[in-house]
């Protein structure tokens, strides 16, 4: 059986399967079909048969002596067979591209190493003929790149604790010129979801910035910016900040997770 949904076929026994694993994982302890039922409007009979096939498939679990149901071991070995094929780059780089071509931007994919982000994929727009010649292998600082500020406002308490600490200790007497930007662009991601950097990590170059937490819970920064005479930051907030946060949250829905907050 199958119905037209939004010009698409849709097994309807399968997406109502499927909502209820969705439901059932959101839960925080096993559900049973009446709870099914309200929540999904399936009818309970139906729910009842869609969870005896699921655990007949060890797609759910059910709990000893009750009709309760919570996520089984076959939905465990395909989450690990995702991630063991999962390659973040290859997910990210058509929405990274598409970033780049509508922002007339270059973009940079980046991962910490010491105190500095390395990029690890650079793109650039077609339709642009000066950008920032940032490299695969390019690195750059913590403290004043907007992929790293991004990179720094997104851990948990602890570990930016930690890191702002060694970037205070490794900066010694510059650390009074880069605190004030670097603090001030942990609140700003807080409320606008990005960081800027204006001319602070290079003199020539305005970013803007995001982070990004890959499945496994890996993190990554993403940014992008230009020559600082053709993006003054009234266009990189007011123009490009906005399809950089459209492409965070894609990214995010891409991959199963949120981004770092």
């Amino acid at each position: 059986m199958s119905d037209a949904i939004g010009g698409k076929e849709e097994v309807s026994a399968l997406a109502r399967g499927l909502a209820l694993l969705r439901v059932i994982g959101m839960a925080s302890a096993p559900i049973g079909n009446r709870e099914l039922a309200d929540t999904t409007g399936i009818p309970k009979a139906t729910v009842s048969r869609l969870t005896a096939t699921l655990v007949s498939a060890g797609y759910l679990r059910q709990s000893q002596d009750s009709e309760r149901f919570s996520l089984g071991p076959a939905l465990l070995d395909m989450s690990s067979r995702y991630l063991r094929h999962f390659d973040l780059r290859t997910v990210a780089r058509p929405h990274l591209a598409a970033l780049s071509e509508a922002a007339g931007v270059s973009v940079h994919l980046g991962v910490r190493d010491e105190l500095d982000m390395l990029v690890i994929d650079s793109l650039r727009p077609r339709s642009v003929v000066i950008s920032s010649r940032i490299e695969v292998g390019t690195r750059m600082t913590i403290a004043t790149s907007a992929a790293g500020r991004a990179y720094l406002a997104a851990l948990p308490e602890a570990e930016q604790s930690e890191l702002l600490a060694q970037i205070r200790t490794e900066s010694g007497e510059s650390w009074g010129v880069i605190e004030p930007g670097l603090i001030s662009s942990l609140d700003e991601y807080g409320a606008l979801g990005y960081c800027g950097s204006f001319g602070e990590w290079n003199p020539h170059i305005h970013a803007i910035g995001f982070a990004l937490e890959g499945p496994r819970g890996e993190r990554y920064s993403v940014s992008c910016g230009g020559p600082a005479y053709l993006l003054p930051k009234e266009a990189m907030v007011g123009r490009i900040a906005p399809l950089l946060l459209e492409t965070a949250q894609r990214l995010a829905n891409e991959t199963g997770t949120l981004s770092l907050d």
